[in-house]
């Protein structure tokens, strides 16, 4: 059976991305790096070039977001608005992260979606001459939010529990590992990739006026225990379940998220010279490159490693 050709495909980023599509790129020979101009105006509002616009007319086209601050979001946007109509084959937006995911629901009235409000934006991204653009997302808050895009673009949900699987039977203990969530929301997320570990459930419980972890199911005692959710934010969460799982007999404790969002700098409470005692530090702390800043921020830090999602970024592009 002959192999399918693979398309060439022409990568544009932003700034903050350049990083990870040099990566991209590097996977394989028909993925092509293109450029844009990042330029302002005095007033601060974008003034974009894209460069030798011509060359990519009938080309497949596609461009490595990152909104990590909604002060970079706009000048994206006009970017990604523009490159359809530039009489491309196809388009695609790979946006590791969709960094307003946690904010989906309601819980009273006055709250506002924003994880609805971005869907609802990159919805209205112009077809190319090929259709509609193809939005690659990893690891999105809830699965449910794939319904608040329109119908007039296509999102492709990907993950990055491979790289954890792969990083796992690396190591000296894979024999010992014990797979933890922090809630049953991640364990519905999860499980079904994970389901060959032993598992561990952990909930919040209101004790007085406190909410505290506990562990709902499961046993950690002597085991190799890896929490895996899909984000962090400022950690408390994943602090509190390390300390509990380490009070049940846990031999070590570490962690895997997708997305390593820290805002603040809130990675710093996991460096291992700032941890408050020996026995609160994780033993591995594992994220994605789907926030450059943060892949900045934490080099060279333990308990920090960086498993780049740039191989499946380039196979998604093959889709």
């Amino acid at each position: 059976m002959a192999m399918r050709t693979k398309k060439q495909v022409n990568l544009f980023y932003c700034s903050e991305s350049e990083e990870l599509a040099r990566k991209v790129a590097d996977q394989s020979d028909a993925i092509q790096l293109r450029t844009i101009s990042w330029r302002n105006f005095d007033d601060g509002f974008p003034n974009l070039f894209i460069n030798n616009a011509h060359d990519i007319r009938g080309q497949h086209v596609a461009f490595l977001a990152s909104f990590s601050s909604p002060g970079v979001i706009f000048e994206q946007i006009s970017a990604i608005f523009a490159l359809p109509k530039l009489f491309i084959a196809s388009f695609t937006l790979v946006l590791p992260f969709f960094p307003t995911g946690s904010f989906e629901r309601m819980e009273e009235e006055g709250d506002v979606a924003t994880a609805f409000t971005m869907a609802r934006i990159l919805s209205m991204i112009p077809k190319s001459r090929g259709g509609p653009t193809s939005i690659v997302i990893y690891d999105i808050h809830a699965l449910q939010e794939r319904f608040y895009f329109g119908d007039d673009v296509l999102p492709c949900f990907e993950t990055g529990i491979p790289l954890l699987l792969q990083r796992l039977r690396k190591l000296p203990d894979a024999d010992n590992v014990t797979i933890a969530f922090p809630d049953d929301g991640a364990w519905k997320r999860f499980h079904k990739q994970l389901m060959h570990f032993p598992m561990i459930v952990c909930a919040k419980v209101r004790e007085g006026d406190k909410r505290i972890v506990q562990i709902k199911e499961g046993n950690p005692a002597g085991r190799h225990v890896v929490i895996v959710d899909d984000l962090v934010q400022s950690g408390g969460t994943l602090i509190e379940c390390q300390k509990v799982l380490t009070a049940h007999g846990a031999g070590k404790v570490s962690a895997y998220v997708t997305h390593g969002v820290f805002p603040k700098r809130s990675w710093e409470r996991f460096v291992h010279i700032k941890a408050e005692r020996s026995d609160h530090r994780f033993a591995n702390f594992w994220i994605t490159d789907s926030c450059p800043l943060t892949v900045k921020a934490i080099a060279n830090e333990a308990p920090f490693e960086v498993l780049s999602l740039a191989g499946s970024i380039a196979d998604a592009l093959q889709v």
